[in-house]
């Protein structure tokens, strides 16, 4: 089991940018695939980035794709989303989530064995 805490979501207006931090506890981290995925209000959980832990292989939705950008951190245990350029459609409540029993980077939720509790982002108009 994998334990995940995202920090760093907030109110930021529109073109402004966030860093969201997820920390890591309980196995060891080069078997991990580390996902971030959103949920709006009324909306599915959709994917956005992820990170293969231990060959850097990473994939974006095209969503995020040029504004987004997902990075291990030097604290082995922490994943990082850049965001950049955000936009009001960018809200939503972010979670951080691992894929523990693969090391291939997938874009499907169902696929993540852990998931934290989320954080906020809010981008104004």
């Amino acid at each position: 089991q994998v334990q995940l805490v995202e920090s760093g979501g907030g109110l930021v207006q529109a073109g402004g940018s966030l860093r969201l931090s997820c920390a890591a506890s309980g196995r060891a981290f080069s078997s991990l695939v580390m996902g971030w995925f959103r949920q709006a209000p009324g909306k599915e959980r959709d994917f956005v980035a992820a990170l293969n832990w231990s060959g850097g292989t990473s994939k974006y939705a095209d969503s995020a794709k040029g504004r987004f950008t997902v990075s291990r951190g030097n604290a082995k245990n922490t994943v990082y989303l850049e965001m950049n350029s955000l936009k009001p459609e960018d809200t939503a409540v972010y979670y951080c989530a691992a894929r523990v029993f693969s090391r291939i980077v997938v874009a499907t939720a169902k696929e993540y064995d852990s998931w934290g509790q989320g954080t906020q982002v809010t981008v104004s108009s």
